[in-house]
């Protein structure tokens, strides 16, 4: 599927709701981290160009150079040359970028459960749960 299209009818043509609590590019890299793990951009898949992302996201072309300079930083896409800029291919990278979100979650989880005073155990046990109730619907 298009990453294109995908952006583009996820906002359904519409400006992107950012919050104020983190810089505009950190969003966007975010979004861009939480779309590749969860395989909705495609490995190889071509993704829109500096200008066009700016236009759907509704951002200051600047700002979208910036969150595609930090994520060829990161490993995340890549571009050769004058052709359109791509999701990375490297599995390893994608399979780190999985764990780190996950890791992320899971850390803030946990800071909640320790501020409520729940036990290791009890943690655990919430944690099967609602696995199991996740995975029963599947």
């Amino acid at each position: 599927m298009c990453i294109k299209w995908l952006i583009h009818r996820k906002k359904g043509g519409e400006e992107m709701e950012f919050d104020r609590r983190s810089p505009v590019y950190e969003q966007v890299i975010q979004y861009f981290k939480e779309q590749i793990a969860a395989g909705n951009f495609a490995a190889g898949s071509e993704i829109p160009s500096r200008r066009e992302l700016a236009a759907q996201f509704k951002i200051n072309p600047n700002t979208a150079q910036r969150a595609y300079k930090e994520m060829e930083e990161q490993g995340l896409i890549y571009t050769e040359g004058n052709s359109p800029s791509r999701i990375t291919e490297d599995n390893t990278a994608i399979g780190k970028l999985r764990i780190e979100l996950i890791d992320s979650a899971l850390n803030e989880f946990l800071s909640v459960a320790k501020q409520l005073g729940l036990s290791s155990e009890e943690i655990s046990v919430l944690i099967h749960d609602r696995y199991e109730e996740v995975t029963k619907h599947d």
